[in-house]
């Protein structure tokens, strides 16, 4: 009788517990928003061989990806930036890169005040092709001047991020390892991107990293996007070339849910690559698709 009782209990238990299972929140659900963009972007111009205004026929095409994943708690948040482009230059019968990037971005924080998180992030950069200096050689060739990894950027920070509103945030990475990879052995033979000794592979520092981000419509149908991103060298704080500085300017204006003109402009100063400013600049026409959940 005591058997036959206890497993009668045990049974609406065992009931009462599937009824109210949906209740009962073990692990609370994670809700993320994404947004994926992709395009393909094509500029053409073309000359007759009789054209007394001179010119020389070219097409340029490109394509991009960019993956856009977000989640907001109560107190944690994870943010994760993926952005992939790649474009070519045909100019008569030269081809060549006019854009070329890997870029990923996982950042992790935990709220401490109203506006304020603790944070650890992760970021990578490199790109996919060989990038060439035309012409640049003693015999007029093209010289080898980057590929993929190499160089590539793994930097490791830990700092404060303060986000006032949701299309601005600024980060101070005052615990930063930045590693330099030169994995191709001509380029690591000429101790290249800063490389201590010929041959190395990966160069390490010590850095503290200041980064702000605007992201916002400022119009109807216009984006501006905005990012600059300095470093300061611990250990060469106040020698020449202890800064690292980029800045990146995106503005998108959609004509229709498909179609849109972009502007794209990077300023770079990095003493390790070259002792001046490096600017580059791109104006497109192409085709845009946007996925948001």
């Amino acid at each position: 009788m005591k058997k036959l009782l206890l497993l009668i209990s045990g049974f609406i238990s065992v009931n009462t517990f599937a009824q109210n299972a949906d209740s009962i929140q073990i692990i609370p659900k994670i809700k993320w928003t994404h947004n994926v963009q992709t395009g393909l972007n094509i500029t053409q111009s073309s000359f007759s061989e009789n054209w007394k205004g001179g010119g020389i026929s070219s097409i340029s095409y490109g394509g991009f990806l960019n993956v856009l994943s977000k989640y907001q708690g109560k107190v944690w948040s994870i943010n994760s930036d993926l952005q992939l482009q790649l474009g070519f230059l045909n100019n008569g019968k030269q081809t060549t890169k006019n854009s070329d990037r890997i870029f990923y971005d996982l950042k992790a924080g935990r709220k401490i005040a109203k506006h304020w998180d603790l944070f650890v992030s992760s970021n990578f950069q490199t790109q996919f092709q060989e990038g060439y200096l035309y012409g640049k050689r003693s015999d007029g060739g093209d010289s080898l001047v980057s590929l993929f990894m190499a160089p590539a950027y793994l930097t490791s920070s830990l700092g404060l991020e303060y986000k006032p509103v949701s299309y601005f945030w600024a980060r101070l990475g005052v615990g930063t390892l930045r590693q330099t990879f030169v994995m191709d052995d001509a380029l690591s033979a000429r101790k290249a991107y800063g490389l201590e000794n010929a041959g190395d592979k990966i160069r390490n520092q010590a850095i503290v990293q200041a980064i702000m981000s605007y992201d916002k419509d400022v119009m109807k149908n216009i984006n501006l996007k905005f990012r600059s991103a300095t470093n300061w060298d611990y250990i060469k704080f106040d020698k020449v070339g202890s800064i690292v500085q980029r800045f990146d300017l995106n503005l998108t204006m959609k004509v229709n849910k498909y179609i849109n003109t972009n502007i794209q402009a990077v300023v770079l100063y990095d003493y390790d690559q070259d002792k001046d400013w490096q600017r580059s600049q791109i104006l497109s026409l192409g085709i845009l698709y946007n996925w948001a959940r």
